[in-house]
């Protein structure tokens, strides 16, 4: 369970990667739509592991691979941005968050049951 520190933290991270990725990182990923959609930060606040969602691009695992190549330069401008707000400008960890991919799957699973409508002796 985090902290109410860490989880005030947490939120600052998402909310200025969420801005680099849409604004200023356009040049090194091109016209993929990268989201931040959860950050997780380790008590000592070091360490912050970042989901992202890709969207318009056909290949998810490139670009996530892109995304840790340019690492460098996302934790430089995320530093340039909350440098007077932290003391420690935390190692970040790109994962790839398929929550999307797997309700889709589990809505076409559901949507594909077949069940057959419950008898009179059933609903007794």
């Amino acid at each position: 369970m985090e902290s109410k520190r860490q989880h005030k933290f947490a939120r600052l991270i998402q909310k200025e990667l969420g801005e680099i990725f849409q604004r200023d990182s356009k040049s090194l990923f091109g016209n993929v739509w990268i989201t931040v959609t959860r950050v997780h930060v380790s008590p000592d606040l070091s360490v912050a592991k970042v989901m992202l969602s890709f969207l318009m691009t056909d290949d998810k695992a490139k670009s996530l691979q892109d995304v840790k190549d340019n690492g460098k330069a996302v934790r430089q401008a995320l530093a340039n941005r909350i440098r007077h707000q932290a003391r420690i400008i935390p190692e970040l960890v790109f994962l790839l968050d398929d929550t999307a991919e797997y309700a889709a799957k589990m809505d076409a699973l559901i949507s594909g049951l077949n069940i057959p409508p419950a008898t009179a002796e059933e609903e007794e």
